[in-house]
């Protein structure tokens, strides 16, 4: 097995998965800035797009996680890797022709974890870790930054309850660009990490660099470059979900709902837990949707999510260890599954052609109508 072309194939392979993971996720940080009207669909993917780049400096402790906690680095081939990261692809685009916020980074795990337990068994997936960074917090997050929101929007609605609702709505407009702009370096922060650790971890694989290592510069900026490409196409489709399906949002939930998202996400990168960005604004926004009085909660397009959330691992695993055992059989085996991976992603993207998600009808939610509010001011 050619080892050279399989590093390049998996770092190539790893920035396709960090770009759908930055089309994947660009709602978390604008839906709701998108829908309330506070910026512009292209003006918002656009800003997040650069503050993605940005975040991806801010930290490494996250990708150091990756790279040498979730798995035996000793016993991990790239192969395997490659087989994760197929799953992990697989699954993002698979969720997004369907509008569902799952997450990228479960997706991400789920792979590399199937790919590793198939390929060199159990005892190379250390599920100490697994528990401890990866399923505690993804209980934990979306409920804390759901409460943290819910009781800032009922705050924000209790202090601002006698002004002129014109004033408040246009006040709030503009901090939400403030709002939105740090949950998206926030992102870039969290998420480019993740792509940073896998590349990371293939390099230690190969021999390349040393066990336990950082990511190198080059690393940072490719993985940075990458989520920041994929997020300024928009990802239509899940912002669409997240700013209009689950709750009818308005400028001071969107203003709660995006700080309490960065403070959690923030936290949770310096503390090395590589949460998922979507749970937690998911999270959030339902949080801000519940924390006014009277206002409508779309339950049954959370139950979808939920349901996405919890098949996400498993799914991404599934495909992870069928792709990671055959690519481990050589090079012929890693040209049939990019084929095969690359056939399955076509096909999607084609399919999603027949009824097109873009920044003229983001905010057209099938069975509800846009507020005049939700005009873009900005």
């Amino acid at each position: 097995m050619d080892l050279s072309f399989l590093v390049v194939v998996v770092i190539v392979t790893a920035l396709v998965f960090d770009f759908t993971n930055g089309f994947h996720d660009t709602a978390n940080a604008m839906a709701t800035s998108i829908a309330t009207g506070a910026l512009k669909p292209k003006v918002a993917v656009g800003l997040s797009a650069v503050l993605n780049l940005v975040g991806a400096f801010v930290s490494t402790e996250v990708a150091k996680t990756i790279s040498s906690g979730l798995v035996d680095d000793a016993k991990v081939t790239v192969p395997i890797i490659f087989g994760g990261l197929v799953g992990a692809i697989l699954w993002n685009l698979l969720t997004w022709y369907v509008g569902l916020p799952s997450s990228s980074s479960h997706a991400l795990f789920g792979g590399l974890i199937g790919a590793t337990w198939i390929a060199a068994g159990s005892g190379a997936v250390h599920f100490g870790t697994v528990v401890q960074k990866i399923i505690i917090p993804a209980v934990a997050a979306p409920i804390v930054a759901g409460v943290v929101a819910l009781l800032g929007t009922y705050l924000v609605y209790t202090i601002t309850r006698r002004a002129r609702k014109k004033n408040v709505d246009d006040g709030f407009r503009v901090g939400q660009i403030a709002s939105a702009s740090l949950v998206s370096l926030a992102h870039g922060t969290g998420d480019a990490q993740k792509t940073m650790g896998i590349i990371t971890l293939v390099l230690i694989t190969s021999g390349s660099l040393a066990s336990g290592s950082r990511p190198p510069l080059w690393v940072i900026f490719a993985a940075g470059l990458a989520i920041a490409a994929g997020t300024y196409l928009g990802g239509w489709r899940i912002i669409r979900t997240m700013g209009k399906g689950l709750t009818e949002i308005g400028s001071p939930q969107g203003f709660a709902a995006e700080t309490s998202s960065t403070a959690v996400l923030l936290a949770s990168s310096h503390l090395g837990f590589p949460l998922s960005t979507t749970q937690v604004c998911s999270g959030s926004i339902l949080g801000a949707g519940l924390g006014k009085r009277l206002a409508e909660v779309r339950w049954t397009v959370a139950g979808r999510m939920a349901l996405a959330w919890l098949f996400t691992l498993p799914a991404a695993a599934i495909v992870g260890a069928l792709a990671g055992r055959v690519a481990n059989s050589g090079n012929i085996g890693v040209t049939i599954i990019a084929i095969a991976a690359a056939a399955a992603g076509g096909f999607i993207y084609l399919a999603s052609r027949r009824k097109p998600v873009t920044a003229d009808n983001v905010n057209e939610y099938p069975g509800t109508t846009a507020p005049a509010s939700a005009v873009p001011a900005a």
